[in-house]
């Protein structure tokens, strides 16, 4: 249930204590991949675990409007790219969860779509649940899945779920482009540290990873894939001993 499609009362007449909350970052990925596609991405994760989680319960989860910024300074030198401090973030998802709570919605899942999102995310779902009156944890959705895809940025992974859930939005006529000109690492390693902190540092158009590997077909394995997974996690924070 996306709780921005909803009347109140059909809100008010569920029967759990579950909520998700989809989150990712309006930032670059490459000449080929829209601005939105950590967004497009969590929130096509998490209407599809939510789903696949109703189909074996029975029971339907409200699902919040996905959290459009991020942290996504890394990719402040491309047009376009939006990013909030860590502290906003974090403050923003707290609260988002505390009204969640609110209204009797208090264990949540957030499901992320962002890299640049996970520290911060498992540093507050950490201080909601020792502080507040709710229990969280963060869902990456490209860490729940097993995939011979590489992840990369705006690569094989993304790609690929895109071109199932929003094909519209894939620039096909610049995708040989993004492979020309992608990298295929993230970052520049030395003794185990990465000496870039932008992505303009070692990326021309923003991409890591070859995009031309990531067809529709497996886009349509990684979202069921990650599907099951928040499935299976939802159905362990429905019944975690929450005492101390």
């Amino acid at each position: 249930m996306h709780l921005s499609e909803v009347a109140w009362p059909e809100v008010r007449d569920l029967d759990t204590d579950l909520a998700v909350v989809p989150v990712g970052s309006t930032e670059q990925h490459g000449p080929h991949a829209p601005l939105g596609t950590d967004m497009l991405t969590a929130e096509g994760v998490a209407t599809a675990g939510v789903e696949a989680y109703k189909n074996e319960t029975g029971v339907d989860i409200p699902i919040t409007p996905t959290i459009p910024v991020g942290i996504a300074e890394e990719h402040a030198a491309f047009d376009g790219t939006l990013w909030v401090s860590p502290d906003t973030f974090r403050d923003y998802v707290r609260e988002t969860v505390a009204s969640l709570a609110h209204h009797g919605f208090d264990r949540v899942v957030i499901v992320n779509g962002h890299g640049g999102n996970t520290d911060a995310l498992r540093e507050v779902t950490g201080e909601i649940s020792r502080h507040d009156d709710a229990y969280a944890v963060a869902f990456t959705w490209f860490d729940s899945v097993d995939s011979e895809l590489s992840m990369g940025h705006g690569g094989p992974r993304e790609t690929a779920v895109l071109r199932h859930i929003r094909p519209d939005l894939i620039n096909e006529d610049e995708i040989d482009t993004a492979s020309e000109g992608a990298s295929d690492h993230w970052g520049e390693w030395v003794a185990g540290v990465n000496l870039a902190h932008d992505s303009v540092e070692f990326t021309e158009n923003g991409v890591v990873g070859d995009p031309t590997e990531g067809t529709a077909e497996l886009g349509e394995a990684l979202i069921d894939d990650a599907a099951d997974a928040l499935c299976d996690l939802l159905g362990a924070v429905a019944v975690r001993d929450r005492s101390p």
